[in-house]
């Protein structure tokens, strides 16, 4: 039996998913981008008319996306220190992993997940991280 969750303080999904799914004692989120609720808004990224990336700033977008998934954890009943494994995506690994892997040490200083990190080509929306998380349930 599994129950599907949606947190009112993370971003809406850009398709037809819950932000997370529990099933037994684990929690398996949907992937977790920097987004802002409500809006189209992604901090740290300056579009051009077209929609096209001109600028970014990884680091803005590496917090944003942390802050996400804390709030689709606890709407979960979980928290940060449950986190077991995280799957990170990355459109630019060269550019961005040493910002990104500064900024993961600081949110990860006590509870240290297991963690795998890919550069892919593209992201459904105009974003340059993206977090595919699972956690246990808080106790």
């Amino acid at each position: 039996m599994s129950q599907s969750i949606n947190s009112d303080k993370a971003p809406e999904p850009v398709g037809l998913y819950p932000h997370a799914r529990k099933v037994g004692g684990l929690l398996f989120l949907s992937g977790v981008g920097p987004r802002k609720k409500g809006s189209k808004e992604i901090p740290g990224v300056t579009l051009d008319a077209a929609g096209n990336i001109i600028a970014y700033d990884i680091a803005e977008q590496c917090h944003a996306v942390f802050q996400n998934v804390r709030y689709i954890l606890e709407a979960s009943g979980s928290r940060w220190e449950n986190l077991v494994d995280v799957t990170v995506f990355l459109t630019n690994m060269k550019a961005d992993f040493a910002t990104f892997n500064r900024i993961y040490a600081e949110y990860f200083k006590e509870n240290q997940p297991c963690r795998t990190t890919v550069e892919v080509n593209a992201l459904p929306t105009p974003i340059a991280i993206e977090l595919k998380c699972i956690a246990t349930l808080a106790e």
